[in-house]
């Protein structure tokens, strides 16, 4: 008979699971025995919270759970940073870990890789639920799948003592069907829009996945439509989107002159919505909101609150609401010239920023650019129009954890094959996770490393001058990039701040994963 841990990939695999990412330990050999001969493509990280920042960016681009799988203490706890970053934004994960044998918890025996409690150290960032026996793995696999399909999408943890692992384990049942969330009533969102001569939307991460509603939607509206960061790439090109952060006052402009705001999945965070702590954060109290969450209804409460997934209420509101001419196309270019317009008003470099990041969209068309916290990611968060729906996303807004952008693009990588992907990442933010670079060698991925180097935390040295303060701990020493990139069986190619030479750069044939510096003086 197979045990817990082969029932337990078992369970995965007949709910979807194609890829796993972990790192192997004498605690989960039960798991990697039922990885032996299953479908599932197991992929060796380099650390733990690579394994788990893996999931999140091949979550963010397949629409389905990210999975990751890490030992005991170390591995959990290694794990939990880039679990805060896929609670942050909404991201799906089911990490699974082990944890020391059931007689053993909360006694401080001095065993390997023991806790006083594991499970209390994540519980303030997700559900986490023990597997402790036989006849849980079933339920608990079900508990997690549909956790994560209900209300707000985040992370959740498994955790299976050691001695629970290699117990014998009939075969599971089929999943349970996961629940579909219900269509709250529109009625006062019909009249209130059907009332409205000047519609604006807002669409935040939870209209991913909805171009096609949200674009009908707009048209028929003749709606403008303001992007958070976690909603670019949809609608690209369209004369009614405006791609650009609520933070700038070209966009609350826009806001503020509507005479109805839907906003459709977006949590009001304030780096979206006041990046620079200056106030005029946009009063939510007469807009119609749309979220799957029904905490962040209550949060910031608008005039009329619909509990429920964005997809469905659009796709309810489409037959009800009437066609208008609203001039949407002249007041959403209007915003999109002044908002492009504000960055270099901001800071005189942001516009060069920015171009470089246009410069991979143009060279590569179509690319998934997969974002680290530097100076060209903050000018895209600010404005960027990306051609590829769920295609451009980050670590920079939210949680903001640094090294974030190697593992999320071997995941975006694995949840697009065929698809270039880009990893814009600074000198610093690759040094919090330089080994990853060796897995997307390994399972030999298409993945080009935009190193923005400015041999320093730019992005926090600029802020510390803003401050009036002595710049202090921002210029750890440099990578030499040449050397390192050859370490890592990299092709390498180093340019200055040049679009021109960086699209000649990015244009260069290559197979497999390589490395281009962009050298950006101090």
């Amino acid at each position: 008979m197979k045990t817990v841990g082969e029932r337990l990939v078992e369970g995965l695999a007949a709910r979807g699971v194609e890829v796993i990412f972990g790192i192997p330990g004498v605690h989960t050999v039960e798991m990697y025995r039922g990885l032996s001969g299953s479908p599932i493509r197991h992929v060796t990280a380099r650390h733990e919270q690579g394994c788990a920042f893996m999931a999140d960016g091949y979550a963010r681009v397949s629409g389905k759970p990210g999975v990751a799988l890490v030992i005991t203490g170390p591995g959990i706890l290694n794990a939990l940073t880039a679990m805060g970053q896929a609670a942050a934004d909404s991201v799906p994960m089911l990490v699974i870990s082990g944890v020391n044998r059931r007689d053993s918890l909360g006694l401080g025996l001095g065993l390997l890789h023991e806790l006083p409690d594991q499970a209390a150290m994540v519980r303030p960032l997700c559900p986490t639920r023990q597997i402790l026996s036989a006849s849980d793995v079933g339920p608990a696999l079900d508990w997690a799948f549909a956790t994560m399909a209900t209300g707000r999408p985040g992370p959740v943890h498994l955790e299976v003592p050691t001695d629970v692992m290699p117990l014998e384990c009939e075969a599971l049942p089929a999943p349970t069907a996961l629940p579909v969330a219900a269509v709250p009533d529109i009625g006062a969102a019909v009249a209130r829009l059907n009332a409205a001569q000047s519609v604006v939307i807002l669409a935040g991460g939870g209209a991913r996945g909805q171009e096609a509603a949200l674009q009908a939607l707009a048209e028929k509206l003749d709606a403008p439509v303001i992007q958070t960061v976690n909603a670019r790439g949809m609608m690209h090109a369209h004369p009614l989107v405006v791609p650009a952060s609520p933070s700038l006052d070209a966009p609350r402009a826009l806001l503020a002159q509507a005479d109805q705001v839907l906003a459709i999945g977006t949590e009001f965070g304030p780096t979206d919505y006041d990046m620079y702590v200056r106030g005029g954060f946009p009063d939510v109290s007469g807009m119609i909101r749309v979220d799957i969450c029904a905490r962040q209804l209550a949060r910031h409460k608008a005039g009329v609150a619909l509990h429920g997934d964005a997809g469905a209420v659009m796709a309810a509101l489409l037959p009800l609401v009437g066609a208008r001419a609203a001039q949407g196309a002249a007041r959403a270019s209007a915003a999109r010239q002044a908002a492009r317009a504000e960055l270099a008003e901001l800071d005189a470099l942001m516009p060069g920023r920015l171009d470089m990041v246009e410069t991979i969209r143009r060279a590569m068309p179509g690319a998934l650019i997969v974002g680290d916290s530097t100076q060209a990611i903050y000018a895209a968060n600010l404005y960027y129009d990306h051609d590829r729906a769920g295609g451009f996303f980050n670590a920079a807004t939210g949680f903001g954890a640094l090294g974030y952008g190697p593992g999320a693009a071997v995941g975006a990588a694995l949840a697009a094959p065929g698809a270039e992907v880009v990893c814009l990442i600074g000198d610093g933010g690759l040094q919090f996770s330089p080994g990853e670079l060796r897995t997307a060698v390994d399972e030999r991925l298409p993945i080009t490393y935009v190193v923005w180097n400015n041999a320093a935390f730019g992005e926090i040295a600029d802020a510390m001058r803003g401050a009036n303060t002595e710049v202090i701990g921002c210029a750890p020493s440099p990578l030499n990039m040449k050397p390192f990139a050859a370490a890592c069986d990299l092709p390498f190619a180093s340019v200055t701040l040049d679009p021109e030479a960086l699209h000649a750069a990015l244009v260069q044939p290559h197979t497999g994963a390589r490395m281009i510096e962009v050298r950006v003086a101090k």
